[in-house]
């Protein structure tokens, strides 16, 4: 696995902490009573340390980024592309600080940004009574997934291609993202 020797490292570091480790989506997340608190992970071009948190943390060195920006809460991600960039000490005391985070259990902002309803969903909705129901019944959380999947959709052929691609699902009463869910 391509940065093994470099991981090996960082998750070394954060075993001597006072973290609990548990394996969660395929991956060692790092906790301190019951609050995520770190993982990290390798990538094709680089490997990295997300902090769950990271959004208070003061980043004095600005090694931090928003991965996904408008989409990312508070999860902010310090990335590497060589064994050179690790800094142990410096990694330390940003995750003393982020366990410091969770033991005052602060809470993430909440993200009440407004629904937007596409206009040909609309009117999907609108021409379909049974696609209406259905939708309808799907849980406000999996209509907010189609919802943004179509906003999201730059090109009217993008959308059109994602509605259609979506009403079978719809009909089955399955949201956008359930085949990845056991």
């Amino acid at each position: 696995m391509q940065w093994e020797i470099e991981l090996a490292l960082i998750e070394e570091l954060f075993q001597s902490m006072d973290l609990d480790v548990r394996v969660q989506w395929g991956a060692n997340i790092y906790y301190h009573n019951q609050e995520m608190v770190v993982a990290a992970g390798g990538f094709k071009n680089y490997f990295s340390i997300w902090f769950y948190k990271g959004v208070f943390l003061q980043d004095k060195q600005q090694k931090l980024i928003n991965a996904q920006e408008g989409k990312t809460k508070g999860l902010r991600q310090w990335r590497f592309t060589s064994a050179q960039e690790i800094d142990l000490e410096l990694i330390r005391q940003y995750t003393e600080e982020a366990i410091a985070i969770a033991k005052q259990k602060r809470e993430l902002p909440s993200n009440n940004t407004p629904i937007i309803i596409d206009a040909l969903f609309a009117t999907a909705l609108k021409e379909d009574l049974l696609l209406q129901e259905k939708f309808q019944a799907l849980p406000p959380y999996k209509q907010k997934e189609y919802y943004a999947y179509f906003a999201e959709a730059k090109r009217e052929t993008t959308k059109q291609s994602r509605i259609a691609k979506a009403i079978p699902l719809i009909l089955q009463g399955k949201g956008l993202n359930d085949k990845y869910k056991k």
